[in-house]
């Protein structure tokens, strides 16, 4: 089935929903490029889990400068002559900034960000996985990453309402919210391909898709 319309496409949702390995899959279907975050690569990461409030100013600004560099680079790139999935809108930096930062820091954020002036292409689609907060415990804790083992149960749920809350106002692409809780689309290839199915049916800006709908 053919999904050439999209040559920008973002799946999102919170950590340990899958997005990277859904990503990565389009990608390769679509034969196209990938842009995916690199957490490994912020060194005040594990630092955050352990003690938020003393690194997550240093955290954010990391993965905003990361990313950012980044969207400069797509911006520039001919998207014709190539499709692109990424696993992450650079959108949300303002959605964890707003979770973890206290009121000076953000202030300060947001006057950087700011000054960036970057200008983001926006997507064709945005994939926007959702799953229970439980089950993205039992995710992150299956997946064992040193750095993440520290996160609480508290914080994830946290990030799933902010993560509701900024969907609910997103209206800058098209919008497939995909309940993840009984699909499996990196070694389940029948819901892959009923993934693929719901895309190419999509005719409103904002839809949604779950296991048997």
């Amino acid at each position: 089935m053919s999904l050439n319309k999209y040559r920008y496409v973002v799946v999102e949702g919170p950590i340990g929903v899958g997005k990277t390995s859904l990503a990565r899959r389009l990608a390769q279907h679509l034969g196209a490029s990938t842009l995916l975050e690199k957490p490994d690569e912020n060194p005040f990461l594990a630092k955050f889990y352990q003690d938020p409030a003393r690194h997550a100013l240093a955290t954010q600004l990391f993965f905003l400068f990361q990313r950012g560099d980044e969207v400069r680079e797509l911006a520039q790139m001919d998207l014709f002559q190539g499709a692109t999935v990424a696993d992450y809108l650079l959108d949300k930096d303002m959605l964890f900034a707003r979770l973890n930062l206290n009121e000076e820091e953000f202030a300060l954020y947001q006057q950087i960000y700011h000054s960036l002036q970057l200008q983001v292409p926006a997507p064709d689609l945005v994939i926007y996985l959702q799953a229970e907060p439980q089950t993205l415990v039992e995710r992150v804790r299956r997946r064992a990453k040193p750095y993440e083992q520290s996160i609480s149960d508290a914080y994830l749920m946290r990030l799933v309402q902010s993560y509701s809350d900024f969907f609910y106002h997103y209206d800058a692409a098209p919008v497939l919210m995909v309940n993840s809780e009984h699909l499996n689309f990196v070694d389940g290839d029948e819901d892959f391909t009923l993934l693929l199915k719901r895309i190419e049916q999509m005719r409103g800006p904002r839809e949604f898709f779950s296991r048997g709908t």
